[in-house]
């Protein structure tokens, strides 16, 4: 596990923050928000967050959450999903830094990045120290409501049950992920909180934006700590 020390300044834990200097203010309207990808249960090239192929143990023996390159939903995204992609992929290359898993994150509201996180488990040893959670908590200071309507929530990966479910509880109204997540996806994969009648609240799924480009930078990071 990396020091504390190897953290930021602005990401230690308990410090929310808004989105850095170069996320916050983007103009970034996003696509329509149409169902898109909601019912997609993943592909048969899944492929670890480790390097391999259908996933398995990660180096510390612990079950790792999988990425899959999803195929890219028709209609919902646009120029602006992968500019806010582009910018989550930038907090995910942060989380290496101190030694967790790369996972970025960002909230976009009236076309602003408000908030823009990575993961931080090892650095805080927080279980709960999601990208996605770090970031809805984040937007929430910002707009001074637990409420985030007309938000949308970037993840380089596809949300987990526990950061899916915050998303639902906060009200977003679409979610966008780049490579889905055959071990834990809780947006389509294993799962689809955001689509399930059931509960209070739904919205529509993007799935795929830069794919490829998550999924190296995952594969990447477990291969340099396997050769480490």
């Amino acid at each position: 596990m990396a020091e504390h020390a190897d953290v930021p300044p602005e990401t230690g834990p308990g410090a929310p923050r808004q989105a850095t200097a170069a996320h916050a203010g983007a103009p970034l309207e996003t696509g329509p928000g149409t169902p898109g990808s909601a019912g997609w249960t993943g592909g048969p090239q899944a492929r670890s967050d480790t390097g391999a192929p259908g996933g398995g143990p990660g180096p510390d023996g612990e079950m790792p959450r999988g990425a899959v390159s999803a195929p890219p939903t028709a209609g919902g995204v646009g120029a602006a999903d992968v500019r806010a992609m582009q910018a989550a992929l930038d907090e995910a290359r942060r989380a290496v830094g101190h030694g967790d898993v790369p996972v970025g994150a960002v909230v976009v509201v009236d076309g602003q990045v408000v908030a823009a996180r990575h993961n931080e488990r090892e650095a805080t040893g927080d279980p709960t120290a999601h990208a996605e959670l770090l970031a809805l908590r984040d937007a929430a200071a910002v707009v001074g409501s637990w409420r985030l309507t007309g938000a949308t929530l970037v993840a380089t990966l596809e949300p987990c049950p526990m950061c899916a479910g915050a998303a639902v509880a906060a009200r977003v109204s679409r979610v966008v992920f780049g490579a889905a997540d055959p071990k834990a996806g809780a947006c389509g994969s294993l799962y689809n909180l955001c689509a399930d009648p059931r509960l209070n609240h739904e919205m529509p799924v993007e799935a795929g934006v830069l794919a490829e480009e998550a999924t190296e930078l995952l594969v990447g990071f477990f291969a340099d700590r396997r050769s480490g």
